[in-house]
Parts: structure tokens; sequence; C-alpha cells
């Protein structure tokens, strides 16, 4: 998406559909994205030709192109997989579709933590849940959660490596940077893109003045 002004006002393309979505303050969606029954935290975007189901988006998260997030199932274990199975309204006058099956999907919920980087044309399968701070890469499909902090890719998607120790991640967990308020982020903005990690956690968790949290409510993911 090219550089603009965001604001507490959601960003959505023209070309977007965006159905029963709560999305938060400097959200973006892209063009030809569609979104159903999805919550996004603030500070969180997709880009283009995404299509995202029935998922819970933490905050200040990054969401490639042509990424799918919970897409639909056909039943492999009838007799026929096809349309007109589920979808029997489109094909027999006075046939209703299979509400069943379209819950089944709606239940199968993903939950996405804060921070979160999902590469481009990523598949996350129904009932995954993605741990805060981990990146999914490009082209990997997600049929496991994803730990916290971890690195995972391939298909099916299998861990590389964890961004940081595991001390370094719980200590990023307890700070909690993502419930700051916006002030209290772009004070912080210098040290975050130029401190150490180390650095940076040992300045805002031990020294006096630190960024204040917001007053948005925590959200489950932290």
């Amino acid at each position: 998406m090219a550089a603009k002004n965001l604001s507490v006002v959601p960003s959505i393309a023209a070309t977007a559909s965006v159905n029963d979505c709560t999305l938060g303050a400097y959200c973006e969606v892209g063009a030809r994205t569609s979104l159903l029954e999805v919550a996004m935290g603030d500070y969180s975007y997709v880009v283009n030709d995404s299509q995202i189901a029935y998922a819970t988006i933490g905050k200040f998260c990054s969401i490639a192109a042509m990424t799918r997030i919970n897409p639909g199932n056909h039943p492999m274990q009838r007799a026929a997989q096809a349309h007109f199975t589920y979808r029997a309204s489109a094909y027999f006058d006075g046939e209703a579709d299979d509400a069943e099956f379209f819950a089944w999907r709606r239940q199968h919920h993903v939950t996405i933590g804060h921070d979160v980087w999902i590469g481009h044309g990523a598949i996350l399968l129904p009932g995954r849940n993605i741990g805060t701070g981990a990146v999914v890469a490009a082209g990997a499909v997600v049929t496991k959660d994803v730990a916290p902090y971890s690195i995972v890719g391939g298909n099916p998607a299998k861990p590389i490596r964890q961004r940081f120790s595991e001390q370094v991640a719980e200590r990023l967990m307890a700070l909690a940077w993502w419930d700051w308020d916006h002030a209290a982020l772009r004070r912080a903005l210098p040290d975050f893109r130029n401190l150490a990690i180390e650095d940076f956690l040992d300045k805002y968790q031990h020294r006096a003045g630190a960024p204040a949290p917001s007053s948005f409510e925590r959200s489950q993911h932290a």
C-alpha cells in the first residue's frame, strides 16, 4: 500500500469487502481484500487480495498480500464434496444451504496475537493460534499453532528459529509495548529504531519516565 497519513478512522480501500468486522485505530485494509467477521486491533494492516474470515487479529500486525486466513473447506467425507451439497440454494429452487457445514468454520476461529508478521501468500488453516511476535514466512501453510516470537515456514509450516531468547521474549510480553498510547509510541520511536533489544528493554522496564500504558483495554493476547 502506498504511504499515507493514517488516523483513528480505519482506512479501507474502495474495492475491499468488509462484513461484520471491528477495526481499530490506524488500521488499513488493502484493495480487493475480503474480511468476514474479523476483529482487527489498532495499527494492524492487511494489504491487497487477501481473504480473512472468522478471526481475531491483535495490534500492530502486518499481513502481506494474497494471504488466506481461515479458508473454507469442502466436505471430503461425503459422497460428493462439491458446492451443490452445501450451497444448495444456488442450484435447487426451494433448497436451503447447509447451515451446519458453515457453522463449523465459524466455530474454528483463528486467533493472532500482537506484532505478528504474516508473509505473502501464507495460509492459516481454521482453528489456529498465532502467538504474539511470531513470523509466518511467505507461502507457509500453517496447520498447527505457532508459539510467541517464533518464525515458521514451509508446507506444512515448521519452526525455523526463535526471534529472541526465551528470556527476551518473556520480557517483551511483560512490557506489552503494544498497549502504549499513540503519544508514548511517538516518544519512543527513536529507541524502537535504534536501540538493541536488550537496551530497549532495560530502558523501558527500569527507568522512570517510561511511556505510560494507554487507556486502551488490554486484549486477550497480552
